[in-house]
């Protein structure tokens, strides 16, 4: 089923981005924009539109998902919890706040942005885990996730009130707020090895993962070693985490609503799951950003908006059933 579903999700995902690129403002007609997008010699202004905007748009939303939903998908099976995302447990949050941080405070020159995402998203997932007892917990994990991450927005709050009337402001509401607007290829560039090594690395750790689900003590029956192996896969969420807001600002429920939807489909196993998340994670934020971009066009909606929208009511319904 993990190959079958694969073989259908990457056709889906290359139709995916090439749909997305035909979408947008200019009203390009979908044959002219496919002569232009593999001819662009022939058509210099339309090649100008789909290959610096649109193409590198597209491919940077889905390896966003991707990233997301990858995150997403490893901390659900570390710590046997379906509510655990990097949005719930407060990392991209911790990113954003870095992030933010780096640039009210005016020090990106000393601290570059990517290193206070980065240094951020790893200051709140230390201090979840923490308060949520090592993850032994689960309830006790999403709570410490959620005053974790009201605590971090709160901060955010404050520097952008600092940052009012400043150039800064816009740039940190961006984090906040989460959009693609500024996608270019270099940051296709930064995001491209970050998700291709971070899902061989989890991929070939699958079997690990799937180990965590008998307990620590099965665990080590195994072979495998809980803390360590916890620790790794905390260093790779976070990681995967961090990049995807650096590019993209703070994007929610994608890491949370993805992996859920997946696992119906391939199963618990990781070795399947986590491919098939990033595909899904990666075709779920395609479609949501083209939906960001027309929905409202000329105007452009944040896309942190349209996922939310989108994974609020899924995590309630979720949450319900948690509960009882």
């Amino acid at each position: 089923m993990g190959l079958k579903a694969f073989l259908l999700l990457l056709p889906l995902a290359i139709g995916s981005v090439l749909g997305a690129v035909l979408l947008g403002p200019a009203g390009i007609p979908p044959g002219e924009a496919l002569r232009a997008l593999f001819h662009p010699a022939a058509s210099p202004l339309q090649g100008l539109i789909l290959w610096d905007i649109r193409l590198p748009r597209a491919i940077l939303s889905f390896l966003v998902g991707a990233a997301l939903a990858l995150s997403g998908a490893v901390m659900q099976g570390m710590f046997h919890n379906p509510l655990a995302s990097p949005y719930i447990l407060g990392v991209a949050g911790g990113a954003a706040a870095g992030a933010a941080g780096v640039i009210a405070a005016g020090i990106r020159d000393i601290i570059p942005v990517p290193l206070g995402a980065f240094l951020g998203a790893i200051v709140a997932v230390v201090a979840v885990y923490r308060l949520g007892r090592g993850g032994r917990t689960g309830l006790g994990l999403v709570l410490a996730g959620v005053a974790v991450g009201s605590l971090l927005t709160a901060l955010t709050s404050f520097m952008l009130f600092l940052a009012a009337g400043d150039r800064r402001l816009a740039e940190i509401i961006f984090w906040t707020m989460g959009s693609l607007g500024r996608a270019d290829w270099p940051r296709v560039g930064l995001l491209s090895p970050t998700v291709g090594i971070g899902l061989l690395f989890l991929w070939v750790l699958g079997r690990r993962i799937n180990a965590l689900a008998l307990g620590d003590e099965g665990a080590r029956y195994l072979g495998v070693e809980p803390v360590r192996l916890r620790r790794l896969l905390l260093f790779w969420a976070t990681l995967l985490t961090a990049a995807s807001v650096f590019v993209a600002g703070t994007v929610g429920f994608v890491g949370l609503v993805v992996p859920h939807l997946v696992r119906l489909v391939v199963g618990p196993d990781h070795r399947a799951l986590l491919p098939a998340a990033a595909l899904g994670g990666g075709i779920l934020l395609v479609w949501a950003d083209a939906l960001a971009r027309v929905v409202l066009a000329p105007a452009e909606l944040p896309v942190g908006i349209v996922t939310a929208l989108i994974g609020g009511p899924f995590f309630l319904w979720l949450l319900r059933r948690r509960l009882r």
